[in-house]
């Protein structure tokens, strides 16, 4: 009798690991750039898979930006506890494809945890108040490959002040069911250039700032949203007169298990050396429960 008792709560605690999938179709976001819930450009308050209160989910992505002359893909998995807590690890990799840049290759890895501390974007609809989240990641810039030749091999070479970093951030978002709408707003505070792709602070300037980001997605039906994006930059190294970002996407959700998003998005100058507007399209993939 014992065992048959040990055994049955062996199930019960088996089953309470199965993930639920309980949340509704897209409102675990999608993969963000540096591996956070959200949206392509910027984190949302939304926790990323589609585990309930009760249970967890996790994601694993792909996503690939491609304009006139430089590459940038992420990767990297992304867990989400108790519909509260998300934690997610993802690794940058930004190439050039313009002489004399054409050989160049910065990676760098990224460390996040996002906390749920007030609101629920999707149940509390007769609520003025939004879902906030309060995040942070952790960055480190693995140096600059393929300019050895120019004597160039870290972003401290270029101006930057260190190249590793954190980005703190506090995102407030609201899904409106009978308008089919979602907005969100994120308050970052960062010394990151360019993501921290050329590292943290700069010749210029050297402190922490407060940056805005926003998205507004308009949900066409279950399994099709539409919108777009804005994210201000900080202006730290002289030889980079960093511009804001903004895109306009498009994210389908065949099933809760995957997930397309194509996106045309705007980075502006990527560094003094190349002074073109860089513009193109994003595509990402993400698949998980």
């Amino acid at each position: 009798m014992l065992s048959s008792s040990l055994l049955l709560c062996q199930f019960a605690g088996a089953q309470d690991l199965t993930p639920d999938m309980g949340k509704l179709t897209a409102t675990g976001g999608v993969s963000q750039l540096e591996g956070a819930g959200g949206g392509g450009l910027t984190p949302w308050a939304l926790i990323s898979g589609y585990g309930s209160r009760d249970s967890y989910g996790a994601n694993v992505h792909y996503t690939q930006v491609k304009t006139q002359d430089y590459g940038l893909k992420t990767y990297g998995v992304a867990v989400g506890i108790a519909d509260r807590v998300e934690l997610s690890i993802a690794k940058q990799e930004f190439t050039g494809s313009l002489a004399p840049l054409n050989a160049l290759n910065i990676q760098q890895d990224i460390v996040g945890v996002k906390v749920k501390v007030l609101g629920d974007a999707v149940y509390e609809q007769d609520s003025w108040m939004p879902q906030i989240a309060v995040g942070a990641m952790i960055k480190r810039n693995n140096g600059i490959g393929g300019l050895g030749a120019l004597g160039v091999t870290n972003v401290k070479q270029l101006g930057a002040n260190d190249d590793r970093g954190v980005d703190y951030y506090a995102s407030a978002t609201k899904i409106y069911l009978e308008q089919s709408l979602l907005i969100n707003g994120t308050l970052r505070m960062t010394k990151a250039n360019q993501m921290g792709i050329l590292g943290f602070g700069g010749d210029k300037k050297n402190k922490y700032e407060p940056m805005l980001e926003g998205s507004a997605a308009y949900l066409v039906n279950r399994k099709l949203a539409i919108g777009a994006e804005y994210r201000m930059k900080p202006r730290n190294l002289g030889v980079d007169n960093e511009k804001d970002y903004y895109d306009v996407f498009v994210a389908y959700f065949p099933t809760k298990n995957l997930s397309i998003t194509a996106a045309y998005a705007t980075l502006g100058d990527i560094t003094v050396f190349n002074p073109t507007n860089q513009r193109g399209w994003y595509l990402s993939l993400q698949a998980g429960f």
